[in-house]
């Protein structure tokens, strides 16, 4: 967890979600545990480096759980949203609802959704 003096509780918020795949994470972790690969394979273009710093940072705060299974056939590690995080991709849901309706604009503007957004990620969770 950040120690910063925040303003508000929006403040606080965007604290945690704040970088480019953050939100993205957080869908793809919405349905059900994960672990390391079939999370990265749910983020075309994430590297392997920024997912473990993106997972630890949302682990401090409090919002994604890393569990490690060291006694099965094979060790490994699963992720999944603590109740903090289930709460925020609620939160969230509205906002994605929002920019589903900002690309439907840019598409009538210009006959093309705008490019920053990566619409094949668009989680149904997110996106309203």
């Amino acid at each position: 967890m950040k120690n910063q003096p925040y303003q508000c509780g929006l403040d606080a918020a965007i604290d945690v979600v704040d970088g480019k795949w953050k939100v993205l994470i957080l869908w793809a972790l919405h349905e059900r545990p994960r672990r390391f690969g079939a999370t990265r394979r749910e983020l075309p273009g994430i590297s392997e480096k920024v997912l473990t710093q993106q997972l630890r940072e949302l682990e401090a705060d409090l919002v994604v759980h890393r569990e490690v299974f060291e006694d099965t056939a094979i060790p490994h590690v699963e992720y999944s949203l603590t109740e903090l995080g289930q709460e925020l991709n609620t939160a969230l849901a509205p906002l994605g609802a929002w920019g589903r309706r900002r690309l439907q604009i840019l598409t009538e503007l210009d006959g093309s959704p705008s490019s920053r957004a990566p619409s094949s990620l668009a989680p149904s969770s997110l996106a309203g």
